[in-house]
């Protein structure tokens, strides 16, 4: 029970800590690069980005893994030392699957459901896609995402210590 424990911690840990860095890399790297783009190229480089991310090792193993991971740990982490923070970690990245379905989801599949770049009115798919709230929403998702695998990794922490202790 125990390796099982801190085997579902670490994964969770590992996984959150990954769509922590996804989230990241859209807010300081993708949608800042998209930004400096032509409406045209936006549109088809958010579409085809939008498309390949949903995939089973993002969706499953990533996304919505690291939520069941850190339920599990907190699960079989009932009577330790380290359930607060583990609870804590699951309620912030919880919120960020909340904001995704509820905000950046929609937004991206409206711009799919625009049409293809070489067919459609560019510009204004692009201002109906509404870029400021898109980036806002990821930027809280970052800031929790991260949050979360920090307390995951003090959970890790303070697992270990006890682990350690006669």
């Amino acid at each position: 029970m125990n390796g099982l424990r801190v085997a579902s911690l670490l994964a969770a840990t590992m996984t959150t800590g990954l769509v922590a860095g996804v989230y990241a890399i859209y807010a300081n790297a993708f949608m800042p690069g998209l930004a400096k783009t032509d409406d045209k190229t936006f549109v088809g480089a958010f579409q085809a980005v939008d498309r390949a991310i949903l995939n089973p090792l993002f969706l499953g193993l990533g996304f919505l893994g690291a939520a069941v991971l850190t339920l599990l740990a907190g699960l079989l982490s009932l009577k330790q030392d380290a359930l607060p923070w583990i609870a804590a970690a699951f309620v912030l990245y919880l919120v960020t699957i909340v904001l995704t379905v509820a905000v950046n989801v929609p937004l991206n599949d409206a711009l799919k459901a625009a049409g293809d770049p070489a067919t459609i009115d560019v510009a204004a798919a692009r201002a109906a896609f509404d870029e400021a709230r898109w980036r806002t929403f990821n930027l809280i998702r970052t800031v929790l995402a991260t949050a979360s695998f920090g307390l995951l990794g003090w959970a890790l922490y303070l697992t270990g210590k006890s682990a350690a202790q006669p």
